[in-house]
């Protein structure tokens, strides 16, 4: 999931970022102190989720949050500030969620969870044919080679790199994980950690590990950690 953060206060941006930064379902996180910044990162990026001040030095939340649902792929708004009379107005202008400054990880977490919820029902509910493709296509500095999804293991973010693990061999891509990730199927691939997306059926075993997570056991023997912020969409997937 990619966030962007719009507040004018250096340290409340600090203070969501690093909060934002503990949260597995996050891939990228970008700033904005006012509205002309943020408007500019939102055509140039499309964040899934902006974290929006109410009061910006450059003009009104509010407003902009309204002007936003009326573009095409709006992101979701969540209203962080420190004031809570606006709480009805931010629910009116179509906003997920509305949270109050200091904040707190528990209560940041229910916001991303909010929106991972909503964005994976959209991906459930329309596959494109990107995704349909039987097979796809990874480049890296030397060459491009095309294999079949369905001999995918897991997809791995590692060490800046991305490296799709298969039955029989390792490719290191430039592509990121998300990237590669949108060209999968997402009811046959699913991210289970921000670092890793696995394939579905190469699944043969779920088994709770420490400090409520789980691992999964794939079919050739090879561990992937299922993170806390994935237990539930993991299970769900398995039908467990």
């Amino acid at each position: 999931m990619k966030v962007l953060i719009v507040d004018d206060e250096p340290l409340a941006r600090d203070e969501l970022h690093y909060l934002l930064e503990q949260n597995d379902q996050i891939d990228e996180i970008k700033e904005a102190d006012g509205i002309s910044t943020a408007r500019g990162e939102i055509e140039k990026d499309k964040p899934d989720l902006v974290f929006l001040d109410i009061q910006l030095d450059d003009g009104s939340g509010m407003a902009f949050a309204k002007t936003l649902k009326k573009h095409d792929q709006a992101p979701y708004i969540v209203f962080a500030t420190a004031y809570d009379q606006y709480a009805l107005d931010a629910f009116e202008a179509d906003a997920i969620d509305y949270v109050l400054k200091p904040f707190e990880q528990d209560r940041i977490n229910d916001a991303v969870d909010r929106v991972a919820k909503l964005l994976n029902n959209q991906t459930s509910g329309s596959i494109t044919s990107q995704q349909k493709n039987p097979r796809i296509s990874l480049t890296n500095d030397e060459r491009t080679i095309v294999i079949q999804k369905q001999n995918i293991l897991y997809v791995q973010a590692q060490n800046g790199k991305t490296v799709v693990h298969t039955d029989d061999q390792e490719i290191v891509s430039k592509q990121t994980l998300n990237s590669i990730s949108q060209l999968l199927d997402p009811n046959r691939f699913i991210r289970v950690h921000r670092s890793f997306v696995v394939n579905l059926n190469k699944v043969r075993e779920l088994q709770p590990s420490f400090n409520h997570t789980y691992e999964l056991t794939l079919t050739n023997d090879s561990k992937i950690p299922v993170s806390r912020s994935y237990v539930s969409v993991t299970k769900r997937a398995l039908g467990v």
